[in-house]
């Protein structure tokens, strides 16, 4: 397709480090990610370089969820509000974040109807008229959704909307040690997806007693890191209280013939918010930067003029690149320089600057984004370059941003290095008496006096040894601490 540009394509004023929130406000525009101008707050259009990378990102998650045996399904967006009553702490933690839709038409409802906040209670409503046997288990579903939450924080694109873009994935098990399994399997598709095809680098916690999902028994969470030192919570897991399958009656038929409550676990990659870490993480003062499988567009042919043998020679460029990869014709009225800067803006893998003195030559002028570099190659080579280009963008932005969050994980031994090691835009880790309910007091003193909440412990084994960084006391767990949004 050729590619008509001519908006407004200034560049970005400020840098990442300098200024993160400008800078995301600002690229979240100039490169045409989302528009907020739409007259109901809260709400964000997503457009066309957005969508087509989330479309991505969705198709990797969900090869990954069908290969290891969930099925997809689509669910109604409306949940009635008895189901949702059902789970007592499942229904206090989600009922100030509802929209209620109470009339079809002239006719009001009997019954208030929610825009699911999220799909547990839609789900396992279907579990107790699906699951009869041992048989059925493992029941793996999941869909892709959009939940809408009545977000009273301030939002922001991608990161904190009033609704938002997901997968949601929801199994049964026949015991707890099946469902923990499940667990599992769960944090390692969040790794063999998130991080070593999007290339975030993350730690998967698990959360303190007081910060569970509701109406769970465990949670655990994968934090990714943004550039102004506040953390984002991506994928999270969840091992489910049995209170969820005893009042739907999901209950099956053991092999010694009684009846048994299943165990249930959810999981949530939500890909608007994955989108905004792919942007934070890997852009840079000039723009986007995508690894290649999730890229928008790969490769932008620009001719220096709009001249009849530049343009041909762009179209038999594109015609032999093929399938390989997705390409745009730059055609528009821009200068050379605004196409370049526009291109560079967009994150677009490679850019092939077509020019008389080059065609002359055959030779390509090329230039790549993940490592900003200019170079000339001979016009045979083109395919080659691709090749290796594909395969080595993704683990560039991958092996700088793994390098990033590694050196941005600092010890303390205090509230008071605390302090200083989370203004430097860090995430501390640090000794603590408790992540079950007794240390919640201790939690809340750092959350008062730092502005940070303790995100919970890593689930790779850390020796403790010291005593609680605020109360003194023998510490009995070792901990991560973070601003959040």
């Amino acid at each position: 397709m050729e590619k008509k540009v001519e908006k407004d394509n200034k560049g970005l004023t400020v840098g990442k480090k300098k200024d993160f929130s400008t800078w995301f406000s600002e690229i979240v525009q100039k490169a045409e990610l989302g528009d907020l101008r739409y007259n109901v707050k809260g709400f964000l259009v997503f457009q066309p370089w957005s969508v087509l990378c989330m479309e991505k990102m969705y198709k990797h998650f969900e090869k990954v969820l069908q290969k290891k045996g969930h099925e997809p399904y689509f669910f109604p967006t409306l949940i009635p509000e008895s189901n949702l009553k059902k789970e007592a702490s499942h229904v206090q933690g989600f009922t100030p974040e509802v929209f209620w839709v109470t009339q079809g038409g002239d006719d009001v409802f009997e019954e208030r109807l929610a825009l699911r906040p999220t799909s547990e209670t839609a789900f396992y409503q279907m579990f107790n008229l699906w699951i009869r046997s041992y048989n059925d288990l493992p029941f793996k579903a999941y869909q892709r959704a959009n939940v809408f939450r009545y977000e009273t924080k301030a939002t922001r694109p991608f990161l904190r909307s009033r609704e938002f873009h997901w997968i949601e994935a929801h199994c049964a098990h026949a015991t707890e040690g099946d469902a923990m399994k499940q667990v599992e399997e769960d944090m390692e598709t969040t790794k063999e997806v998130m991080h070593d095809i999007f290339g975030l680098p993350f730690i998967f916690f698990e959360r303190p007693a007081w910060d569970r999902f509701h109406g769970a028994h465990r949670t655990f969470a994968a934090d990714a890191l943004n550039p102004d030192g506040r953390v984002v919570q991506q994928p999270s897991t969840h091992l489910l209280k049995q209170d969820f399958a005893k009042v739907f009656d999901v209950k099956f038929k053991d092999k010694d013939g009684k009846d048994k409550f299943v165990w249930i676990t959810c999981y949530g990659p939500a890909m608007s918010r994955i989108f905004a870490s792919v942007v934070s993480v890997h852009g840079d003062d000039k723009g986007l930067r995508f690894p290649w499988e999730i890229a928008p567009r790969h490769v932008a042919i620009v001719p220096i003029d709009n001249s009849k043998e530049l343009v041909d020679k762009a179209k038999e460029l594109k015609e032999k690149i093929g399938d390989f990869a997705e390409v745009v014709i730059d055609s528009s009225n821009k200068t050379p320089g605004e196409k370049f800067n526009h291109w560079e803006m967009k994150g677009i893998p490679v850019r092939i600057d077509l020019g008389k003195k080059e065609l002359k030559e055959k030779k390509l002028c090329v230039f790549r984004r993940d490592l900003n570099k200019k170079e000339f190659i001979a016009e045979k080579e083109l395919m080659s370059y691709l090749e290796k280009v594909k395969n080595e963008c993704g683990k560039n932005l991958l092996k700088e941003a793994d390098q990033i969050f590694k050196d941005r994980i600092v010890n303390v031994s205090n509230v008071r290095e605390m302090k200083k090691a989370v203004g430097a835009g860090n995430i501390v880790r640090c000794e603590f008496c408790s992540i079950d309910r007794d240390g919640e007091r201790c939690a809340e003193v750092i959350e008062k006096e730092v502005g940070v909440k303790v995100r919970g412990t890593n689930l790779k084994k850390e020796a403790v040894k010291g005593k609680c960084v605020v109360c003194g006391k023998k510490a009995g767990n070792v901990v991560y601490v973070a601003r959040d949004y």
